[in-house]
């Protein structure tokens, strides 16, 4: 019999014992499933963590991320003590780094008992090694690599068509910045253009012809520090992103460049509202140099759920 059992009729004290037969003699992989940037259950943005990967190959992990469906699935591949080393995969592929799989990923150690947060703690990716502290009930982590922007091969003009919005309703012209990922940065010019924004994937397309430079971080500023966001990618099919740390990294990192030189600076932004799943991302910008900064997304997470998929 198969040491996995699910309730059955909502039941605690009734549970249906899968046998090996029924489940073809398959190894069950559990995976925890979490809300991240969020302390509020089916908010914020989903993602499945699969606590014990050593022995899926890479096969195994593209199938599992594609049966789940999720932005983002974790496996963590090897667990010593203050670094854990995971893959990130997405149902199209593997990605080098992503925020909110990594805030996640960090906030599921700490909760599981698998880390003392007093003590520094290691997320070995594909980009490189991402340190991880923690701050009350938020994990942080620490890019990876530095910001790096560069003037956006979109125009004003371009920029308004592929959103389906005016030329007015673009505040400022696109760039392109990057911790890992690269995303087109677009400002908007309030609120209203935001919840109004159609993405034309054609136009996109002929504009960015690489798929990996289709990466749109539309946001407008509450406040001086204060942003709300919205994501959208067209790799393949066009999808938008409840929360995008990976994308909120080198927002921030690039306006801390345009404000007056401090040694701090904190920020807020919040995403996923249009999508009914409202994500808060936290983000410190610490600078030695005026183009030299560390940058830190932090955030809360929750457990929403558990199961087992079977290779």
């Amino acid at each position: 019999m198969s040491k996995h059992t699910l309730p059955a009729g909502g039941s605690p004290e009734s549970s249906l014992t899968l046998s090996a037969a029924q489940v073809q003699g398959r190894r069950g992989y559990r995976y925890m499933l979490l809300d991240v940037f969020t302390a509020t259950p089916f908010a914020g943005n989903p993602l499945a963590v699969f606590p014990d990967a050593a022995a899926l190959t890479d096969i195994q992990m593209a199938q599992l991320a594609k049966e789940l469906n999720l932005s983002e699935s974790v496996f963590i591949t090897t667990r010593l003590p203050g670094r854990v080393a995971l893959r990130i995969f997405t149902p199209s592929g593997e990605l080098p780094f992503a925020g909110h799989p990594s805030v996640g990923t960090a906030w599921l150690i700490r909760a599981l008992g698998w880390h003392d947060p007093a003590t520094p703690l290691i997320l070995a990716e594909g980009v490189g090694d991402v340190p991880i502290r923690f701050a009350g009930t938020q994990a942080w982590l620490t890019t990876a690599q530095p910001l790096d922007v560069s003037e956006d091969s979109l125009s004003i003009e371009q920029a308004a068509e592929i959103l389906g919005l005016s030329r007015a309703q673009i505040a400022t012209r696109p760039v392109r910045a990057s911790c890992g990922i690269p995303y087109q940065l677009i400002e908007l010019a309030d609120l209203d253009s935001l919840a109004s924004v159609q993405v034309e994937s054609g136009t996109l397309a002929r504009a960015l012809p690489a798929p990996a430079e289709r990466n749109l971080y539309l946001y407008v500023r509450n406040t001086s520090q204060q942003l709300r966001a919205r994501m959208f990618t067209a790799e393949t099919t066009l999808y938008e992103d409840p929360a995008t740390g990976s994308a909120a990294a080198p927002l921030i990192g690039h306006l801390s460049r345009q404000m007056p030189a401090t040694q701090m600076l904190d920020w807020q932004v919040t995403q996923g509202v249009e999508m009914g799943r409202p994500s808060h991302i936290h983000g410190r910008v610490s600078r030695a140099e005026v183009v030299q900064e560390t940058i830190q997304i932090g955030g809360e997470a929750i457990i929403a759920g558990e199961g087992v998929l079977y290779v």
